[in-house]
């Protein structure tokens, strides 16, 4: 095997396809990324046996052949190279890397060793826009829960039908909706629970393509962009059914100027380090949002924000993390906040067409 690629274009391709080495593995090859070259181009591929990952890339191919390097070492190796070609060429079970005036020789593994890349026969499949699918999970993503005893929560609910791409992501203290209008009707209809990590990876690196192919099996998703191929396991289970916890009234609604309120929750977390919480204020009568914080050990804040009020005062308390991480996501000049009562969920959403929700659980008071 012997081919001849840019640093810059292989060291993209490695951070593709390292996402699938696996780190735990009691065997070398799964941390290890499998090179091929073929007729078509390049192949590097990476498997943890929960995720496969396949890329093929371009590159002046000049022998056929096969082989597995050690992930890390390989990275580590073509970052410390200048921006230059570099020339691969396996001998036995030693790989040559060459660029310019450096060289290096590392043990490679056995490619005989290396398993099968999954084929899948996928019962439904559907081409989104990237942007739009990129959009939707970093609202959400923050909400995915991180408490693998209950794996259905780490996944973020897909449902895509129509003219509609909505996706859903709780940890039982928050949950975020967004919904985006697409611009052309779907021919299938996608209702499935994708694990939440994977798919903030997927998102991120396909930003750069126009469509995004999602597929499922009987136990598999399958995401496909450009030349590169994401096989990982399905989440298995019901979601739980979320619209049951959405309030349908409402004490108060506040409308507000979205980076105004992301300011001030950041400015009164300094001091709410020490306990978490901020405290909302409303004021119908001032037509005002306050935002307090307040600790014996170390002092307090306050700050009021003008506001359109309707409905009645409430002082309710928030984990401020939570609500960052909330306002965060919302890319629109205003957003609105609703609540019931001091002890309900409160509520972010936004005012336009495309919809994101974001609910989250009060704290108690002093």
């Amino acid at each position: 095997m012997r081919f001849v690629i840019e640093k810059n274009r292989l060291l993209q391709i490695i951070n593709v396809v390292s996402k699938g080495m696996s780190s735990r593995s009691t065997l070398p090859v799964f941390s290890g990324i499998y090179i091929e070259t073929t007729i078509d181009g390049v192949i590097f591929q990476t498997t943890d046996l929960e995720i496969s990952i396949k890329h093929i890339a371009e590159a002046l191919i000049e022998q056929r052949g096969a082989t597995v390097v050690p992930g890390k070492l390989f990275s580590d190796i073509i970052k410390s190279l200048p921006e230059a070609a570099i020339t691969l060429e396996q001998k036995d079970n030693t790989l040559l890397i060459t660029c310019l005036d450096s060289s290096f020789s590392i043990t490679t593994m056995d490619p005989v060793d290396y398993p099968s890349f999954p084929s899948i026969v996928t019962e439904r499949s559907l081409q989104l826009p990237t942007k739009v699918v990129a959009e939707a999970v970093k609202k959400v993503y923050k909400a995915v829960s991180r408490d693998e005893s209950r794996a259905v929560l780490t996944g973020i609910y897909l449902k895509a039908e129509e003219k509609t791409l909505q996706l859903v992501a709780t940890d039982s203290y928050r949950l975020a909706v967004s919904r985006f209008n697409l611009d052309e009707a779907l021919g299938e209809t996608l209702d499935l629970i994708v694990p939440g990590a994977i798919f903030e990876e997927v998102s991120r690196l396909a930003n750069e393509e126009e469509k995004l192919l999602i597929g499922e099996s009987e136990n598999q998703i399958l995401f496909k962009f450009g030349t590169t191929t994401f096989v990982s396991r399905k989440i298995e289970g019901s979601y739980p059914n979320y619209e049951q916890i959405i309030p349908q009234q409402r004490l108060v609604s506040v409308k507000l100027n979205t980076a105004e309120l992301y300011e001030a929750v950041r400015r009164a977390a300094v001091l709410a380090q020490a306990h978490g919480s901020v405290r909302f204020i409303v004021d119908p009568d001032g037509q005002l949002l306050e935002i307090t914080t307040q600790s014996q050990e170390v002092g307090s804040s306050a700050e009021k924000l003008n506001a359109t009020v309707e409905g009645e005062g409430l002082e309710i308390g928030f984990n401020h993390q939570y609500i960052m991480d909330g306002l965060a996501a919302i890319d629109t000049d205003e957003v609105l906040f609703e609540a019931q009562t001091s002890l309900k969920p409160g509520i972010f959403k936004t005012i336009d067409s495309d919809y994101y929700f974001y609910l989250t659980m009060p704290v108690r008071l002093d």
